[in-house]
């Protein structure tokens, strides 16, 4: 079974890695889909796998001295901060209110309305205008947001940071990717230590763990290497392969929920 937890992490962080969606919204809904762990348990190895990457691929691309837009990516990172804290909050205070069952069709039912959204904004980009917004403020606000629904959707940051950082601040998409990391590494990082001071980690299943770490960063790696030479052509096809993916898992984990 431990080969195909790291399986599954090598290959969804290399594709986090090159398109900036973190890895963390294939590896929650594929975890749900193999079975075995409850909610929190499969959200906080994908949370740990996802903060890996982020760690490997940031500072791959620091090394290559990939541009990085720093008026943007510091606010959002700021701002993931607290919104990682407050998304894992609102996940816990969940989690004591209704059963597992439960808690698994509202992550995988909010996570593919949100896929869908996303999906319908990318094929459409080109025609949509941005808002071009500047300043600390709205980057900062932003990242509240997006820390919040990675922390409680378990995904690391996942297809809405891309999405949102492209209509609201109007960078391309290999830009977005990297500002995207960035965030997402900020949220994983306040959600981890909020698991840490409200508990610790010992309550949870994470006997699999190890293999998706040991494929998280290999993942890390191996995605910052190939991101230099994709273009952003095939970033974008990449990014729409996986929503249609993630999302045709998602509403297979809600039916099995309910079967």
């Amino acid at each position: 079974m431990g080969i195909i937890y790291f399986l599954l992490a090598i290959t969804a962080t290399t594709v986090g890695a090159i398109t900036g969606i973190s890895g963390g919204v294939i590896m929650r809904p594929a975890i749900d889909l193999l079975g075995g762990l409850d909610a929190v348990s499969g959200s906080i190895m994908a949370s740990i796998a996802v903060f890996c990457m982020t760690v490997i691929s940031i500072g791959k691309r620091v090394q290559q001295k990939a541009p990085v837009n720093c008026k943007i990516s510091i606010p959002l990172a700021a701002g993931a901060v607290l919104g990682g804290k407050l998304g894992q909050l609102f996940l816990s205070a969940i989690v004591a209110r209704v059963d597992n069952n439960t808690v698994t069709i509202t992550q995988n039912a909010v996570l593919a309305v949100v896929i869908s959204g996303v999906f319908i904004y990318m094929l459409n980009k080109s025609k949509i205008a941005s808002l071009g917004l500047k300043g600390f403020a709205p980057a900062a606000i932003t990242g509240v947001f997006l820390g919040m629904q990675a922390a409680f959707l378990g995904i690391g940051g996942g297809p809405i940071n891309v999405a949102v950082i492209i209509f609201l601040f109007g960078l391309d998409t290999k830009a977005a990717a990297t500002c995207s990391l960035i965030t997402i590494l900020a949220a994983q990082s306040s959600n981890l230590l909020s698991v840490y001071l409200l508990g610790g980690f010992a309550p949870f299943d994470l006997t699999m763990l190890p293999w998706m770490v040991v494929g998280a960063v290999s993942g890390g790696f191996l995605g910052a290497s190939v991101s230099k030479r994709v273009s952003e052509k095939k970033v974008d096809i990449m990014f729409d392969t996986v929503l249609v993916v993630v999302f045709c898992i998602c509403i297979t984990n809600i039916i099995r929920a309910f079967v």
